[in-house]
Protein backbone atom coordinates (compact mmCIF):
# COMPACT_ATOMS: atom_id res chain seq x y z
CA UNK A 1 0.00 0.00 0.00
CA UNK A 2 2.99 2.29 0.40
CA UNK A 3 3.08 2.77 -3.38
CA UNK A 4 -0.50 4.11 -3.31
CA UNK A 5 0.33 6.54 -0.51
CA UNK A 6 3.28 7.77 -2.56
CA UNK A 7 1.01 8.16 -5.59
CA UNK A 8 -1.74 9.97 -3.65
CA UNK A 9 -0.54 13.51 -4.52
CA UNK A 10 -0.44 12.57 -8.23
CA UNK A 11 -3.90 11.02 -8.02
CA UNK A 12 -5.20 14.15 -6.29
CA UNK A 13 -3.74 16.43 -9.01
CA UNK A 14 -5.21 14.24 -11.75
CA UNK A 15 -8.61 14.21 -10.11
CA UNK A 16 -8.57 17.99 -9.62
CA UNK A 17 -8.42 18.29 -13.40
CA UNK A 18 -11.48 16.08 -13.81
CA UNK A 19 -14.42 17.91 -15.32
CA UNK A 20 -17.17 15.71 -13.92
CA UNK A 21 -17.23 14.53 -10.30
CA UNK A 22 -16.81 10.80 -9.86
CA UNK A 23 -18.70 8.16 -7.91
CA UNK A 24 -17.03 6.74 -4.82
CA UNK A 25 -18.10 3.09 -4.47
CA UNK A 26 -17.27 1.23 -1.27
CA UNK A 27 -17.58 -2.45 -0.54
CA UNK A 28 -17.44 -4.15 2.82
CA UNK A 29 -17.01 -7.74 3.96
CA UNK A 30 -20.26 -9.18 2.67
CA UNK A 31 -20.95 -11.66 -0.09
CA UNK A 32 -24.62 -10.60 -0.26
CA UNK A 33 -25.10 -9.69 -3.94
CA UNK A 34 -21.36 -9.00 -4.10
CA UNK A 35 -20.92 -10.11 -7.71
CA UNK A 36 -24.03 -8.20 -8.78
CA UNK A 37 -22.79 -5.06 -7.00
CA UNK A 38 -19.43 -5.32 -8.73
CA UNK A 39 -21.14 -5.75 -12.11
CA UNK A 40 -23.37 -2.76 -11.43
CA UNK A 41 -20.39 -0.69 -10.31
CA UNK A 42 -18.52 -1.46 -13.53
CA UNK A 43 -21.53 -0.33 -15.60
CA UNK A 44 -21.30 3.10 -13.97
CA UNK A 45 -18.85 5.59 -15.40
CA UNK A 46 -16.13 7.41 -13.48
CA UNK A 47 -16.00 5.16 -10.40
CA UNK A 48 -13.30 4.83 -7.76
CA UNK A 49 -13.44 1.76 -5.52
CA UNK A 50 -12.91 1.88 -1.74
CA UNK A 51 -12.43 -1.49 0.00
CA UNK A 52 -12.54 -2.27 3.69
CA UNK A 53 -10.04 -4.79 5.03
CA UNK A 54 -12.85 -7.33 5.23
CA UNK A 55 -13.82 -6.62 1.61
CA UNK A 56 -10.32 -7.51 0.43
CA UNK A 57 -10.58 -10.82 2.28
CA UNK A 58 -14.10 -11.59 1.04
CA UNK A 59 -13.23 -10.81 -2.59
CA UNK A 60 -10.54 -13.47 -2.37
CA UNK A 61 -12.92 -15.96 -0.73
CA UNK A 62 -15.38 -15.47 -3.61
CA UNK A 63 -12.64 -15.90 -6.21
CA UNK A 64 -12.72 -12.27 -7.37
CA UNK A 65 -9.33 -10.98 -8.44
CA UNK A 66 -8.54 -7.64 -6.77
CA UNK A 67 -5.68 -7.12 -9.22
CA UNK A 68 -8.09 -7.13 -12.17
CA UNK A 69 -10.23 -4.51 -10.40
CA UNK A 70 -7.16 -2.33 -9.85
CA UNK A 71 -6.36 -2.55 -13.56
CA UNK A 72 -9.79 -1.12 -14.46
CA UNK A 73 -10.19 1.61 -11.85
CA UNK A 74 -8.56 3.47 -9.00
CA UNK A 75 -8.84 1.34 -5.87
CA UNK A 76 -8.27 2.44 -2.31
CA UNK A 77 -7.71 -0.21 0.34
CA UNK A 78 -8.08 0.20 4.08
CA UNK A 79 -4.42 0.22 5.09
CA UNK A 80 -3.80 3.60 6.74
CA UNK A 81 -4.86 4.75 10.20
CA UNK A 82 -5.89 8.18 8.92
CA UNK A 83 -7.79 6.92 5.85
CA UNK A 84 -5.99 9.52 3.74
CA UNK A 85 -8.25 9.19 0.65
CA UNK A 86 -11.06 10.91 2.58
CA UNK A 87 -9.51 14.24 1.59
CA UNK A 88 -10.82 13.72 -1.93
CA UNK A 89 -14.36 14.29 -0.63
CA UNK A 90 -13.44 17.83 0.43
CA UNK A 91 -12.17 18.77 -3.02
CA UNK A 92 -15.31 18.03 -5.04
CA UNK A 93 -14.02 14.83 -6.64
CA UNK A 94 -17.16 12.87 -5.80
CA UNK A 95 -20.82 13.69 -6.32
CA UNK A 96 -22.08 10.57 -4.56
CA UNK A 97 -21.00 7.66 -2.40
CA UNK A 98 -22.36 4.17 -2.92
CA UNK A 99 -21.73 1.54 -0.24
CA UNK A 100 -22.81 -1.76 -1.73
CA UNK A 101 -22.88 -4.25 -0.19
CA UNK A 102 -22.82 -2.92 3.40
CA UNK A 103 -22.51 -5.38 6.27
CA UNK A 104 -24.54 -5.02 9.45
CA UNK A 105 -21.26 -4.17 11.21
CA UNK A 106 -20.63 -1.25 8.86
CA UNK A 107 -24.25 -0.08 9.12
CA UNK A 108 -24.03 -0.18 12.94
CA UNK A 109 -20.83 1.85 12.95
CA UNK A 110 -22.32 4.44 10.59
CA UNK A 111 -25.49 4.72 12.70
CA UNK A 112 -23.51 5.30 15.87
CA UNK A 113 -21.00 7.70 14.30
CA UNK A 114 -18.00 5.38 14.44
CA UNK A 115 -15.57 6.21 11.64
CA UNK A 116 -12.69 3.82 12.30
CA UNK A 117 -12.42 2.11 8.89
CA UNK A 118 -11.93 3.48 5.41
CA UNK A 119 -15.59 2.86 4.53
CA UNK A 120 -17.10 4.31 7.72
CA UNK A 121 -14.72 7.26 7.49
CA UNK A 122 -15.66 8.14 3.91
CA UNK A 123 -19.34 7.83 4.85
CA UNK A 124 -18.82 10.31 7.69
CA UNK A 125 -16.84 12.68 5.46
CA UNK A 126 -19.39 12.46 2.64
CA UNK A 127 -22.09 13.49 5.11
CA UNK A 128 -19.99 16.40 6.38
CA UNK A 129 -19.52 17.52 2.76
CA UNK A 130 -23.25 17.07 1.99
CA UNK A 131 -22.48 14.45 -0.62
CA UNK A 132 -25.39 12.00 -1.02
CA UNK A 133 -24.78 8.41 0.05
CA UNK A 134 -26.60 5.33 -1.18
CA UNK A 135 -26.25 2.33 1.14
CA UNK A 136 -27.24 -1.20 0.09
CA UNK A 137 -27.72 -2.80 3.50
CA UNK A 138 -27.36 -6.58 3.66
CA UNK A 139 -29.40 -7.52 6.70
CA UNK A 140 -32.88 -6.16 6.03
CA UNK A 141 -35.38 -8.97 6.66
CA UNK A 142 -35.85 -11.39 9.58
CA UNK A 143 -35.13 -14.34 7.26
CA UNK A 144 -32.95 -14.07 4.17
CA UNK A 145 -31.22 -16.23 1.60
CA UNK A 146 -27.74 -15.08 0.62
CA UNK A 147 -24.72 -16.29 -1.31
CA UNK A 148 -21.78 -17.77 0.57
CA UNK A 149 -18.50 -18.81 -1.07
CA UNK A 150 -19.71 -22.43 -1.25
CA UNK A 151 -23.36 -21.81 -2.16
CA UNK A 152 -26.58 -20.30 -0.90
CA UNK A 153 -27.29 -20.12 2.85
CA UNK A 154 -30.09 -18.91 5.08
CA UNK A 155 -29.34 -16.05 7.49
CA UNK A 156 -31.43 -14.66 10.32
CA UNK A 157 -30.48 -11.02 11.01
CA UNK A 158 -30.76 -9.95 14.61
CA UNK A 159 -33.29 -7.40 15.80
CA UNK A 160 -30.49 -4.85 16.35
CA UNK A 161 -29.35 -5.28 12.72
CA UNK A 162 -32.85 -4.55 11.44
CA UNK A 163 -33.23 -1.58 13.81
CA UNK A 164 -29.93 -0.07 12.64
CA UNK A 165 -31.08 -0.20 9.00
CA UNK A 166 -34.19 1.74 10.02
CA UNK A 167 -32.07 4.26 11.97
CA UNK A 168 -29.81 4.78 8.95
CA UNK A 169 -32.85 5.68 6.81
CA UNK A 170 -33.23 8.84 8.92
CA UNK A 171 -29.72 10.15 8.25
CA UNK A 172 -29.19 13.28 6.21
CA UNK A 173 -27.97 12.79 2.64
CA UNK A 174 -28.48 9.00 2.94
CA UNK A 175 -30.72 6.68 0.94
CA UNK A 176 -30.96 3.05 2.00
CA UNK A 177 -31.63 0.29 -0.51
CA UNK A 178 -32.90 -2.93 1.04
CA UNK A 179 -33.00 -4.93 -2.20
CA UNK A 180 -30.67 -5.13 -5.15
CA UNK A 181 -33.49 -4.04 -7.48
CA UNK A 182 -34.00 -0.92 -5.37
CA UNK A 183 -30.27 -0.18 -5.54
CA UNK A 184 -30.39 -0.39 -9.34
CA UNK A 185 -33.42 1.90 -9.48
CA UNK A 186 -31.85 4.52 -7.21
CA UNK A 187 -28.66 4.52 -9.27
CA UNK A 188 -30.60 4.83 -12.53
CA UNK A 189 -32.50 7.84 -11.17
CA UNK A 190 -29.37 9.54 -9.84
CA UNK A 191 -27.47 8.91 -13.11
CA UNK A 192 -29.97 11.01 -15.05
Amino acid sequence: MGHLQAQFPRILRTMKRAIKPRTAWAITGSGHYLRECLDLMQRCSDVDLFMSKAASEVLSMYGIDVKSLRERMTCFRDTTASASPVGLFYHGHYDRLVIAPATSNTVAKMVWGVADTLVTNIYAQAGKCRIPSIVFACDTEPVMETEAPDGTVMVYPRKIDLENVERLRCFEFTRVATTFDTLEQILERTDQ
